[in-house]
């Protein structure tokens, strides 16, 4: 459907709200053949009721005013406007006719200015992110007030990701971007960028005993874990890795949140394995914490940003996937 298309059915869908007295006055029976733009001409020169006044606002000459003045008197069948001593004035029909011109005329303006990409960042809009709770700790102490200076219109509201993709989410336009660094095998309607690549860190207390200045495998072997779990399971990157060797640790609980266990190692013998970011925080807030390398070799988290196709072109999201990206480069 292009553009006149959509001109001509909006315009219809206001035809058939309008009262009866107005049905009469004005034909609905094809409007193909009609000037649209006349309705515009009538809009402003019912607001200036003078000839030259409206010219201007149209930018339009007065030979070219009166001409399209004489082809919305012959679609209405009515002179409209007349000259008067002030300028013009309105006959009885362009009084009736006036409030639904004006409401339609308003609605189109609205609609085209909504439509109007250039000025995106002036839009209401709600945009819906799919993450963790680390990365709303991460994230949001920087997007929010980019986005309160830049977009102030735009709300956005965050939702837990629960530790897979929110697939159907994004296809129903209920996820606009999801942000993680564990989403894998996406299907081709998905687009993906990487963020950040993040290492691992172990949390520890300062009063644990078991532990000297550097954490070695064994120490480490020798703790009770907390682990990060938010699908409940208990085998993670970390105990993978030890399964290559032969090990295992010794967990003790497994809770759904990447920030919150870090209060629970301080004074006492827990250690967490974490992003880098989650333990510089909890060191920063905790004075009894201490951050170790961790004996065990895995892989970096790959932080990344996931959305549909639908979104793909949409500019005030677009807009808001390249600020999310600054942030995570540091930028």
């Amino acid at each position: 459907m292009n553009r006149l298309d959509l001109y001509h059915l909006i315009f219809e869908y206001q035809f058939l709200t309008l009262n009866q007295e107005t049905l009469t006055l004005i034909s609905v029976m094809n409007i193909s053949n009609k000037d649209l733009n006349l309705l515009v001409l009538f809009n402003t020169l019912y607001r200036e009721q003078n000839l030259t006044l409206a010219a201007e606002k149209l930018s339009l000459s007065q030979p070219a005013l009166s001409h399209k003045l004489n082809k919305l008197r012959a679609q209405f069948d009515d002179p409209l406007f007349v000259r008067a001593s002030r300028g013009l004035t309105p006959t009885p029909k362009a009084d009736a006719l006036a409030p639904e011109i004006s409401s339609l005329v308003g609605d189109l303006e609205q609609f085209y200015y909504q439509a109007d990409d250039t000025n995106f960042l002036d839009k209401t809009d709600v945009i819906h992110i799919y993450s963790t709770d680390f990365v709303e700790q991460y994230l949001l102490p920087k997007l929010l007030p980019i986005v309160q200076s830049k977009a102030p219109k735009v709300q956005l509201v965050t939702h837990n990701t629960r530790g897979k993709l929110p697939q159907r989410e994004l296809e129903t336009g209920e996820c606009d971007i999801a942000i993680a660094g564990f989403y894998n095998n996406l299907p081709p309607a998905l687009f993906q960028q990487n963020l950040k690549k993040i290492g691992f860190k172990v949390l520890a207390s300062h009063s644990n005993k078991r532990l000297k200045r550097k954490l070695s495998l064994e120490e480490y072997l020798e703790c009770p874990h907390l682990v990060t779990t938010l699908t409940g399971d208990l085998d993670g990157l970390v105990d993978k890795a030890l399964k290559e060797k032969g090990k295992k640790r010794n967990v003790a609980a497994g809770i759904s949140s990447f920030v919150a266990p870090a209060a629970s190692v301080a004074y006492s013998e827990f250690l967490l394995t974490c992003l880098d970011p989650v333990a510089q925080a909890a060191a920063e807030f905790h004075p009894d914490l201490t951050i170790y390398n961790c004996p065990v070799k895995i892989a970096d988290a790959q932080i990344q940003q996931i959305w549909h196709q639908r979104t793909n072109k949409d500019p005030i999201r677009s807009w808001l996937r390249g600020e999310i990206k600054q942030i995570f480069a540091g930028q």
